[in-house]
């Protein structure tokens, strides 16, 4: 710029204007409950959440599980199956997600 003048700018980008809402308190007792299992399109993320919930089986027999596979890589499961996802979201209690690189 002439004479020495600068424009400065800022290092900040617009906020989202959705506020977050928190984090959900804890579940508790597994007992009974249904835990989603949620994993991406890698190698290892379903291997993964298999030995957990197995594991939860052997410490609460009760509980059930239901699996969510987003497998479009570099993309959110909400942006390209928003109505699968969101009625599997109601359909349990707590979910347990793996990225398995």
């Amino acid at each position: 710029m002439p004479n020495g003048q600068y424009q400065v700018l800022s290092p900040w980008a617009e906020a989202d204007p959705i506020p977050f809402r928190g984090i959900n308190p804890p579940v508790g007792d597994l007992a009974g409950k249904k835990i989603g299992l949620l994993r991406n399109s890698k190698r290892g993320a379903e291997p993964t959440l298999q030995v957990l919930e197995n594991r939860l089986k052997g410490k609460y027999p009760t509980a059930g599980f239901s699996w969510f596979a987003n497998l479009k890589p570099n993309e959110r499961a909400v942006d390209h199956d928003r109505d699968e996802f969101e009625k599997w979201l109601k359909e349990v209690d707590a979910v347990v997600g793996a990225i398995g690189d």
